[in-house]
């Protein structure tokens, strides 16, 4: 008989986890809320609890009409997701070798977003699953669906569990409405489930937009709560340019860097290019001389707004370029695990002399050794860094690279 556990009434949810994790562990299903929709869980490594998912996802809830066939998926989108406690733990699954998951999984998890992509390395931490629940897992061409929801008792049941959970969504299936409440999960599921979350309506009340990634490469196979517009942002490159107040060698670097990125992929805006100061304050103009030297070059700084290197900056950026070696020092003393990201701008690990309040050649001098060393990072750039949209095979990313 199935038991549905209220936690909006509940004194304290702890009680509430606790028995959770425990049906889970003993092999039974959960009806559980997450940021999108009801969805029922199983312990990913109790093989029982993933045949009676199975036996649950084919039946669609014992409604007429409602068997299963081979059409009635999204395409490629499959029935289950594997999910995962945080994003950091989700590199033991998916490894960060690609820069397109990882600037996916950094930017969007935890949150209503299905990466879908291939494990075949051995060192991942799905080769630890029993094979039978791999093998329901892979959805096709052996691409596993991994989620990281943004919901705070699920987020609690992971941290009494040592391994994920599989998540079926009755909405994953396009003859299926989104199970916004506990009540309509209940009312389709009530012979199948023992235990049942209530949490309200979810917080969307949609579907997870679902992303096919393959090393630079990424295809939008179901446009849900995230939508196509926002997805295209998400997978942007994002770099830094950093100095100490945001007004002379990094507001020049920005400009002269996105005119670069301009000539080589043809595109205005294929990547986000941004800058800081590590000791800047908001909202002050480029200097004088800077806009004057950018002007010669048909550039414009007119506009330009200072802006402190702060969390809004580090947490999107994948490339962080600092003028001298004290910034990149003052940054790793932030953000230490970060190091991977952050680098001089001068590739021999050097300094960008600070021309302030020198006359404008000297900053006419800073700017040409910026252009020089800008150019070189851009052709030391592998191709991962430029993501390719697989919705449109004739757009180019970086026309000078092969895809």
């Amino acid at each position: 008989m199935l038991k549905i556990l209220d936690l909006q009434t509940a004194e304290d949810s702890r009680d509430i986890v606790h028995r959770s994790v425990q049906a889970l562990v003993e092999g039974q299903l959960v009806g559980l809320p997450t940021e999108t929709s009801y969805a029922v869980a199983a312990h990913a490594l109790c093989e029982p609890a993933m045949e009676r998912l199975c036996a649950l996802a084919k039946s669609g809830g014992g409604r007429k009409g409602d068997e299963r066939s081979e059409t009635d998926d999204s395409p490629g989108v499959g029935d289950f997701a594997l999910s995962i406690r945080s994003r950091e733990a989700a590199i033991d699954y998916l490894g960060d070798k690609s820069t397109t998951a990882r600037r996916l999984m950094h930017r969007c998890w935890p949150g209503p977003l299905t990466i879908q992509c291939e494990c075949r390395d051995p060192l991942s931490a799905i080769s630890q699953l029993p094979e039978f629940v791999r093998n329901r897992l892979i959805c096709q061409e052996n691409r596993i669906n991994f989620r990281v929801v943004d919901h705070d008792v699920l987020d609690q049941i992971h941290r009494y569990l040592s391994a994920p959970l599989v998540l079926f969504s009755h909405s994953n299936c396009n003859y299926g409405e989104v199970v916004a409440t506990a009540a309509t999960l209940a009312d389709r599921y009530s012979n199948d489930l023992p235990l049942l979350l209530d949490d309200g309506p979810t917080r969307y009340g949609g579907r997870t937009t679902v992303v096919q990634v393959n090393g630079n490469r990424w295809k939008l196979l179901r446009e849900g709560v995230i939508e196509r517009a926002a997805m295209n942002q998400f997978v942007k490159p994002v770099i830094a340019l950093v100095c100490t107040g945001n007004t002379c060698r990094s507001p020049m670097a920005e400009t002269i860097m996105r005119e670069q990125l301009r000539k080589r992929t043809g595109c205005e805006d294929a990547v986000r290019v941004l800058s800081a100061g590590v000791a800047a304050s908001a909202g002050s103009g480029a200097s004088p001389h800077a806009v004057a030297v950018m002007g010669k070059r048909g550039l414009d700084l007119t506009g330009h707004s200072s802006r402190p290197l702060d969390e809004s900056v580090m947490n999107v950026a994948d490339l962080v370029l600092t003028m001298t070696r004290g910034h990149r020092a003052a940054i790793l003393a932030a953000w230490p695990e970060m190091h991977d990201r952050i680098f001089t701008l001068r590739r021999d690990g050097g300094d960008i002399s600070d021309p302030v309040g020198m006359d404008i050649e000297v900053y006419r001098a800073c700017a040409d050794q910026i252009e020089e060393e800008l150019g070189k990072w851009l052709d030391s750039l592998d191709d991962d860094f430029f993501p390719k949209n697989e919705n449109e095979p004739n757009n180019k990313t970086n026309p000078d690279r092969e895809s």
